[in-house]
């Protein structure tokens, strides 16, 4: 099978406990990865870096550290990140989900028999522990339902997605869209020819709770959304009236209280 990196990108504000159980969960894969990125975006905490050392110390030679001076947001860690992985196929991880083992194995072979650029699955969404999963985010599989659901709404996982890097270089790469980079860039990656296939299984188990919904809401959140589909309208991957539908679903969902919002989230937007 083809070689492959993984990409993370961390924080100072994240977990030492959850950045751990991450990684070790991409070093138990089926078909394991030659290469595992990891942008320290800005000063880490003493505890997060332990982990790194740790895991340098576990793994000899199989992590490479890009370390910023400032917290720049997570499309700029991104960006740095694909540039610095050296293989041409790149897992994203993010640093507080878990992969189940056979996660980057299924991608592999379903680019291989799909000859998709962009790879995703489920994810299915968890509290404290993976067996208590709470809900699961389907996505479309073929490559023309991923473009007509993209239209409106993000077509992937971002935490579960394998990609070619030369497909996201082409479009541009990541870029600063805070809180929607990576809708940002599968919309450029599709409107630039990329083709994509969502594995119809869970690939990655998301930390969620009452935590995360209270995340997505709020006026500043909504107008990021907002803006993140104005750049999607602008750059001709949609039209004005699925810009109008779907900003206005992100700002009414975004501005109801959060247990409403979680109550919406989970009875319409997941299964």
């Amino acid at each position: 099978m083809k070689p492959y990196s993984v990409l993370m990108a961390v924080y100072q504000k994240e977990k030492a406990e959850y950045l751990k159980e991450s990684i070790v969960s991409m070093l138990s894969q089926t078909v394991p990865a030659d290469e595992i990125v990891i942008v320290c975006d800005g000063p880490l905490t003493d505890a997060l870096d332990q982990v790194i050392k740790e895991m340098i110390n576990d793994c000899p030679g199989l992590f490479r550290i890009v370390r910023l001076k400032r917290q720049g947001g997570l499309g700029n860690a991104l960006k740095t990140g694909v540039d610095a992985c050296r293989n041409e196929w790149i897992a994203r991880m993010d640093s507080d989900d878990i992969s189940v083992s056979d996660r980057c194995e299924r991608q592999l072979r379903a680019q291989e028999q799909t000859g998709a650029d962009l790879v995703g699955g489920f994810a299915e969404e968890f509290t404290k522990d993976i067996s208590d999963s709470k809900a699961s985010r389907a996505v479309p599989e073929t490559d023309g339902e991923i473009r007509r659901f993209a239209r409106r709404r993000n077509p992937f996982n971002h935490p579960t997605v394998m990609f070619r890097k030369s497909a996201v270089l082409t479009a541009g790469s990541y870029r600063d869209c805070a809180c929607f980079e990576d809708y940002d860039l599968w919309t450029r990656m599709l409107g630039c020819g990329a083709k994509g296939y969502n594995i119809q299984k869970t690939l990655v188990y998301m930390r969620a709770g009452d935590g995360m919904y209270a995340r997505r809401g709020g006026l500043r959140y909504a107008l990021r959304g907002v803006n993140a589909r104005w750049r999607i309208y602008r750059g001709g991957y949609c039209g004005l009236w699925d810009f109008f539908v779907s900003s206005g679903g992100q700002v009414l969902v975004s501005l109801i209280p959060v247990k409403c919002r979680s109550g919406f989230y989970r009875r319409f937007l997941r299964r």
